[in-house]
């Protein structure tokens, strides 16, 4: 089996949701289509954003999983997701895992944005 390259969300306006993830990943999607869009992350890492009523089967509703992201200033990012009006599940909290805080997508999906503990 290969490494995971690409992750799908189901969403309702996938050029609405793109204009989000522009805003979060700082670049535009390398595709886009009213159907679809799909961004490349700098790790290689795809990110679809496919219409969920277009989706076969039928997809599920968001919530159940989330996209975590790795940052070294947990405190300037939750500033500026709340400066964007990005909704906010979790606010920052310190966990066993680490510090952390949940933000939700124009769709609901969740994004963990995290400060794990140092490993030696």
């Amino acid at each position: 089996m290969t490494d995971l390259n690409f992750v799908l969300l189901y969403v309702k306006d996938p050029l609405a949701s793109a204009a989000f993830y522009a805003g979060l990943f700082g670049h535009q999607p390398v595709e886009s289509t009213p159907g679809f869009a799909m961004f490349v992350l700098k790790s290689g890492l795809r990110i679809g954003l496919w219409a969920a009523h277009d989706v076969k089967p039928a997809a599920t509703p968001a919530g159940g999983t989330e996209l975590c992201f790795v940052v070294p200033d947990l405190d300037a990012v939750f500033a500026d997701w709340t400066a964007r009006g990005i909704g906010i599940a979790q606010p920052p909290v310190k966990m066993d895992f680490g510090y952390t805080f949940t933000g939700l997508d124009p769709d609901g999906h969740r994004l963990r944005v995290m400060l794990p503990h140092a490993t030696a």
